[in-house]
């Protein structure tokens, strides 16, 4: 497990002060995959590395399966570490090295024998998908391939925790894809806790279990995927869902809209379905049970988490206030998230 209690970290950018984290609170349950994601300079990075020491802390306290890291000796920080694999986005593969030495390089740091190593890489290689390019040298390697050799050098030593920064930004769609799957099946076969970092919606989509939105140094929200994208609750969040699914109305339909009613102007709402009410014909109900008509303006479904979610931007052809609200609470009583966003 991974708690963080009121953890604080400043940093001096010339006469002035930054904060980078502002009284951060988290627990990562064991086992799990958790994704946190924010803009750039939201503090992602910096709190992934206070969780292994690279950075200390202000002040807080950072306990990592029942140890107090920051009370942890430079021997015992050193032993801890090798239970808590990390990845990068620039992979830092030692050049000089084949793949077979890259991932032997932290275990010959810690002393093992040859014998050991060979036993250690070797399934190693074949969770990763590199059995042909053990003797291949890094110059001769894809990205992901390189982020392969990565990922199974940060698993030789055996961790319980594997850190991912940023570690499919420098990839393709398509590649990057291919290491969430990776990174999906290990978690399966080893039961490893993994925390990754993303300023990418679609990479938390594919693959985390609990998400934590960062924003200014602060946590401004967290919880299972499915909440987070079916019911976010703060302005990044939703600005996030926003970009990552281009959950917004064509500009001419924006163009359109206005933030007040007018005169026989009609309601345009915001839908977001998730769980079972993605598989219900609610829009068609509404014209069933309430006699109003609807035009749907946007539209478009999503899987989270093998869960399907969907956004609809609707309007309501009607001026009746109280049939409106009825409609509404409708709605939200079949587990659908309604907001007003202007008036046609």
């Amino acid at each position: 497990m991974i708690v963080l209690n009121s953890v604080s970290k400043h940093f001096q950018q010339g006469n002035k002060t930054f904060c980078a984290l502002d009284d951060i609170n988290l627990t990562v349950e064991p086992g799990s995959i958790a994704g946190i994601i924010g803009h750039s300079g939201a503090g992602k990075s910096t709190l992934l590395r206070c969780i292994n020491c690279l950075e200390r802390p202000d002040s807080g306290q950072i306990r990592v399966d029942n140890s107090d890291m920051l009370a942890l000796s430079a021997s015992e920080l050193r032993k801890m570490r090798q239970r808590i694999g990390m990845i990068f986005q620039q992979f830092h593969l030692l050049s000089s090295r084949d793949v077979f030495s890259n991932i032997a390089f932290s275990l010959e740091i810690i002393g093992k024998s040859k014998k050991e190593i060979h036993s250690i890489i070797e399934p190693l290689l074949s969770l990763t998908g590199l059995t042909e390019k053990r003797h291949a040298h890094v110059d001769q390697l894809s990205g992901g391939q390189r982020q392969r050799v990565a990922i199974a050098r940060a698993l030789a030593t055996n961790p319980s925790i594997l850190l991912c920064d940023e570690a499919t930004s420098a990839l393709d769609p398509q590649t990057t894809k291919s290491i969430l799957n990776l990174l999906k099946e290990i978690h399966q076969r080893l039961g490893i806790t993994i925390v990754l970092i993303t300023h990418d919606m679609q990479v938390i989509k594919q693959i985390a279990q609990q998400v934590v939105v960062m924003d200014g140094g602060k946590i401004v929200e967290s919880g299972h995927a499915i909440e987070i994208f079916g019911r976010p609750k703060t302005a990044a969040t939703k600005a996030l869902i926003h970009e990552t699914f281009h959950d917004t109305m064509p500009e001419h339909l924006q163009q359109r809209l206005s933030s007040v009613p007018k005169e026989n102007s009609h309601t345009v709402l915001h839908c977001t379905f998730f769980g079972e009410s993605a598989e219900k014909p609610l829009i068609a109900q509404i014209s069933t049970d309430f006699g109003v008509l609807t035009s749907i303006l946007e539209a478009h479904l999503e899987t989270i988490q093998n869960k399907r979610l969907g956004f609809m931007v609707v309007e309501l052809q009607t001026t009746d206030q109280e049939k409106i609200q009825k409609i509404m609470q409708f709605l939200t009583n079949n587990q659908v998230n309604v907001e007003v966003i202007g008036y046609v």
